[in-house]
């Protein structure tokens, strides 16, 4: 039995084009929670590395694949490594801040003995005097005065509380290509050793961080793809030369609205978008989605549009953290999320204004030629053998209406492209018939039906990567 012998139980046309990550955390560290996550809609899991241990992550592995296994499903699972994540150190209760009062940071300072803030991170290594540094996930501003001694000195700029452990942007700080930390080094060397799909990479500031990262992966024999997470005010500004290098990408808004100015975000969100269907990229909208549903069984009317937006301007995914990690309705936030994504692509279908990228390969040239013969004869579906998946996400660039089904002898490609605009992948063994064998196990699944316009892409030597060659339109009987 392979992984997706399972047929859908939805009409193809009734498939939801745009993919939902879900993160796991204390509210669903359990087989049957992931098993609901999966069933609601869920089609990749993230383990946010920041928190947790590797025992833990290895139970929640096996339990994701498990649940595959049982829904016939292929789920992405995405290791996210915590990064250069500066937060403060450990004190006692509330320390109040007033503007204009000048504060001290020194890493691992004991507070109550010198009155120095403690960090987790040595800044006095990295900041300069005038730079901006903000605690509390950027409710308390201040600016760098001196830095001295490896203590560094700022002015409060407002009112405001500070709490252990919470977190320290640094908008204007160049960390020098230094954003691997030891811990994300650990965490990869034990990552290496499990079944992980996707890597995400975080607070990125430049190409060169994405290309060192890819090294690291390499040396480590890893064939998970790179996300890279833009959450920076650095990232903006190299905004090209990032999306050039990654093999996806997640927007990252809680940090980036810190970052950079929080009208900002929406127009790098659109940008970016744009950038990654012209190159063929999978791309993420996250961070508080739905995030009332952290507390409320109901969203709000703000949030419902944010994700509608998302799915309007094309994003592959959409993800929820905090609802499912901590909250209390993490089954019910996918749920709400797969209603409004399917409302939304029903009632307003998506109709691209990015300009492609001038791509002449002949991978794109047949992609292109595909898309352009299935919307003619109104085809049912786009059937697209894949070794790697370049296929199926060059034809899921173009965000055409008709459905997507890759078929793949690769399970790792199948749990990869499940974070992919509109595919839907299935793993058979390597044959000739690839396409015509699922299409027609579809059609006596009762998933296709008699008289059905199908559009197949395949090559003359199944299972190599890059053989693609050959379009066949075929109806069924």
């Amino acid at each position: 039995m392979h992984l997706t012998d399972t047929a859908p139980k939805v009409p193809i046309e009734n498939f939801k084009r745009t993919k939902i990550i879900a993160t796991v955390g204390p509210s669903t560290n359990s087989y049957k929670a992931i098993l609901g996550l999966i069933a609601a809609g869920t089609n990749a899991i993230r383990l946010n590395f920041s928190h947790g241990t590797h025992e833990e992550r290895t139970q929640q592995i096996e339990w994701i694949r498990k649940a595959s296994k049982q829904l016939g499903k292929p789920i992405a699972i995405i290791q996210d490594l915590q990064g250069p994540k500066i937060r403060l150190g450990d004190f006692d209760g509330i320390v109040n801040v007033h503007e204009g009062q000048s504060i001290s940071l020194k890493y691992n300072a004991d507070y109550k003995k010198t009155g120095q803030l403690p960090t987790q991170y040595d800044l006095s290594k990295k900041v300069k005097r005038g730079e901006r540094l903000y605690l509390y996930d950027g409710k308390v501003r201040t600016t760098v005065t001196t830095v001295k001694e490896g203590v560094v000195y700022a002015r409060v700029e407002n009112n405001g509380i500070l709490i252990k452990r919470k977190g320290i942007n640094l908008p204007d700080t160049d960390f020098g290509g230094d954003t691997i930390t030891a811990k994300d080094r650990a965490d990869l060397v034990y990552g290496s050793s499990q079944d992980i799909d996707y890597v995400a990479q975080s607070f990125v500031q430049s190409a060169e961080d994405v290309r060192n990262m890819r090294k690291l992966l390499r040396s480590l024999g890893m064939n998970a793809k790179l996300i890279v997470k833009f959450e920076t005010k650095a990232a903006i500004e190299n905004m090209q030369e990032i999306v050039d290098e990654t093999d996806a990408l997640m927007i990252a808004r809680g940090d980036l609205a810190v970052e950079a100015l929080p009208e900002q975000v929406p127009i790098v969100q659109r940008q970016l978008i744009g950038l990654c269907m012209q190159q063929a990229k999978p791309v993420i909208v996250a961070t508080q989605m739905l995030f009332s549903m952290t507390e409320a069984p109901e969203p709000t009317r703000a949030e419902v549009s944010d994700v509608a937006t998302a799915v309007i301007l094309g994003a592959d995914c959409v993800m929820l953290s905090d609802e499912t990690a901590n909250g209390n309705y993490p089954i019910e936030a996918v749920s709400v999320m797969k209603r409004v994504i399917v409302y939304t692509e029903a009632h307003a279908p998506l109709n691209v204004t990015y300009a492609a990228k001038e791509d002449h390969s002949r991978q794109a040239s047949i992609s292109k030629a595909v898309i352009s013969l299935a919307e003619n004869i109104e085809a049912k579906a786009i059937v697209a053998e894949t070794k790697s998946g370049a296929t199926a996400l060059q034809i899921a660039s173009r965000r055409s209406q008709i459905p997507v089904i890759a078929v793949t002898s690769d399970v790792r490609t199948a749990q990869q492209l499940a974070i992919v605009y509109d595919v839907k992948s299935y793993v058979r063994p390597i044959d000739a018939l690839a396409a015509q064998k699922l299409t027609d196990w579809l059609r006596k699944s009762k998933l296709l039906d008699k008289g059905d316009v199908v559009v197949t892409a395949s090559g003359r030597y199944p299972g190599v990567v890059g053989t693609t060659d050959t379009i066949k339109v075929r109806v069924l009987e």
